[in-house]
């Protein structure tokens, strides 16, 4: 019977399905996560202290998915944007800012309108959904 339609011609990258295709995108995605701990050492990027320790985070990684997490500085939204911007370059890959948000805990109205025309995405809300689970939800809740 053959194919529904004609063979496409691969010019660069993988064929969907490629086994090597996980591989290659955590090489990448490991790209991204090293610019971030870089400017957090370098003290360019606030990230979330943990306790009373030394743990600072400035991201979290699962697949294809990133949250940056950070103080709402504007130093931050600068390093964050450059950050972002270098991987674009480096990676080839796009930032899709149309799914992207900006989430502000106890951060003003004023400053969120900035960041979210700043950074090109919209402002969200707690609670919100991360893998299927809610995140800054009150786990006492049935509903949660």
């Amino acid at each position: 019977m053959g194919p529904p339609t004609k063979e496409i011609d691969i010019q660069r990258g993988l064929k969907q399905g490629d086994p090597l295709a996980p591989f290659l995108f955590l090489m990448v995605a490991e790209g991204f996560s090293g610019l971030m701990r870089k400017a957090v050492r370098n003290n360019m990027f606030e990230g979330f202290r943990v306790g009373e320790g030394d743990l600072v985070i400035s991201h979290l990684q699962y697949v294809d998915d990133t949250l940056c997490i950070g103080k709402a500085t504007v130093q931050n939204l600068w390093t964050l944007k450059a950050v972002l911007q270098g991987f674009e370059l480096a990676s080839g890959l796009k930032v899709n800012f149309s799914k992207s948000c900006l989430i502000g805990i106890n951060v003003s109205r004023d400053f969120m309108l900035m960041a979210c025309n700043f950074i090109g995405s919209c402002e969200s809300t707690l609670p919100f959904k991360y893998l299927g689970l809610p995140v800054g939800a009150n786990h006492r809740s049935f509903a949660t």
